[in-house]
């Protein structure tokens, strides 16, 4: 069942050009993590457990850590664009590998409409101005403007989102530095009652929800994996840059934690997601240094840009992926040569971004996401745990311990969230029906 990867590497699918190393293989991963997750999850999470989402932050990065590991060795078996919808055809069977890349479409989706009216909201609060129409207006401009660069290729798209992770990491550096004397001075009374603290649910389920959520934030690092086919050397570059960038986040995403709960308490900086959806930047205020604020508000803006740009990348090649297997319209298979880009198929995804932003509604969005992303790490472990022993980099225990603890933490969200991910699941695999009894019926339908 496998195949060397010298010879996967000859046999990927032609169009895509291997451009990225190790460093912007980082750097595209820092940018699809540090953003969404760090400048709002955290709040979100503090309002359900507490205090102890500061350690639900490092489990969060354990989990991560077990998942990461096997997107890795199998990004490197199997270099090519698609990611887990990919792994799951080629070692699980073609139905649970439709159900990855549909689980990833639904739940990037809805992170990167989510990321747009993100960046909207702290571009409209720096300036004063709040009204909803703006702020869904402003979140449409930056999906056609982003959609467009991602269009252009993938060097056009490394340039760009190395420069909005410099920003984002100045800023989050910003953030703890000068923060750091105000945590120091409020840790006593704001991480006094540690696992007792003033969530909505304190216990171990309140816990393990946070947990959940706090996952989501650092699934950036997939984004690595679905770019196979333009990642050098993916063998050995794959695992490295995922080790590398896993790491680098959960020290940032700790250290970011500690300042801003320690700093205002759990409540407070619930209370600052819920009312202002800004939280860093509120409690940046409070460091009686306006410019930090500032400099916050910015590093948010970049960042949701730099979660946006590479959630149309990653997207872009599952529904190219898709499209080559005919789970999707065979035209979103075509790559355009001239830009080495799959331009349909990225055009299709920002429209499909497009239509979720103007919404304008992202109250359950993170949620959601925790269940289906949770889901479809579930199946990339379960594929890696299929793996032939030459093929492997790592033991078996490790993506076992992932497929435990995914399917674990994907039923601690509210009941209704994976309720309706059920349903969608269910809807997908009807409509994955009728798209094979199709291409059988008209081999040649474009």
């Amino acid at each position: 069942m496998s195949v060397p990867a010298t010879q996967e590497k000859a046999s990927a699918p032609s169009g895509l050009r291997r451009v990225v190393g190790v460093p912007g293989a980082v750097l595209m991963g820092l940018g699809s993590i540090l953003g969404t997750g760090i400048f709002v999850s955290i709040g979100i999470a503090a309002g359900v457990t507490g205090p102890s989402v500061i350690l639900a932050v490092a489990v969060a990065a354990v989990v991560a850590t077990f998942n990461g590991l096997s997107s890795a060795q199998l990004a490197a078996s199997h270099p090519v664009s698609g990611g887990t919808y990919e792994y799951g055809y080629r070692y699980l069977s073609p139905t649970l590998g439709f159900t990855a890349g549909w689980m990833f479409l639904c739940a990037k989706s809805a992170s990167a409409a989510t990321a747009a009216l993100g960046f909207a909201g702290y571009v409209l609060v720096a300036v004063g101005a709040s009204a909803a129409a703006y702020r869904v207006a402003l979140a449409l401009v930056a999906v056609a403007l982003l959609t467009a660069v991602v269009a252009g290729g993938m060097s056009r798209s490394n340039r760009a989102n190395t420069v909005i992770v410099l920003l984002t990491l100045v800023a989050l550096l910003g953030f703890v530095g000068f923060g750091l004397p105000t945590a120091l001075a409020g840790a006593g009374a704001n991480l006094e009652d540690f696992f007792g603290g003033n969530g909505q649910d304190s216990g171990a389920s309140g816990f393990l929800h946070a947990t959940a959520l706090m996952f989501v934030a650092y699934t950036g690092y997939g984004r690595i994996a679905t770019l196979g086919e333009e990642v050098r050397d993916p063998h050995e570059s794959i695992p490295r840059a995922i080790i590398v960038t896993l790491a680098c986040t959960a020290v940032i995403y700790a250290a970011v934690a500690f300042v801003a709960v320690a700093s205002v308490g759990a409540g407070g900086l619930a209370d600052a997601t819920q009312q202002a959806a800004a939280p860093l930047e509120v409690i940046a205020r409070g460091f009686n240094m306006p410019a930090v604020a500032w400099l916050v508000a910015a590093g948010a803006v970049t960042a949701m840009l730099g979660v946006l740009l590479n959630l149309l990348l990653g997207l872009s090649r599952v529904v190219l992926a898709m499209a080559r297997r005919r789970d999707m319209p065979s035209r979103f298979a075509r790559v355009d040569d001239q830009r080495s880009s799959p331009i349909s198929a990225v055009l299709l995804v920002g429209a499909i971004i497009a239509g979720l932003a103007a919404i304008g509604s992202v109250k359950t969005t993170w949620s959601f996401s925790a269940f289906t992303v949770l889901i479809y790490y579930a199946l990339t472990n379960l594929a890696a745990l299929r793996l032939p022993p030459e093929a492997r980099l790592y033991p078996r225990w490790i993506p076992v311990m992932g497929l435990v603890c995914c399917l674990g933490l994907a039923f601690w969200v509210e009941p209704q969230i994976w309720a309706s991910g059920l349903v969608l699941i269910a809807a997908g695999l009807v409509w994955h029906g009728v798209a094979r009894q199709l291409a059988e019926r008209n081999p040649t339908l474009d």
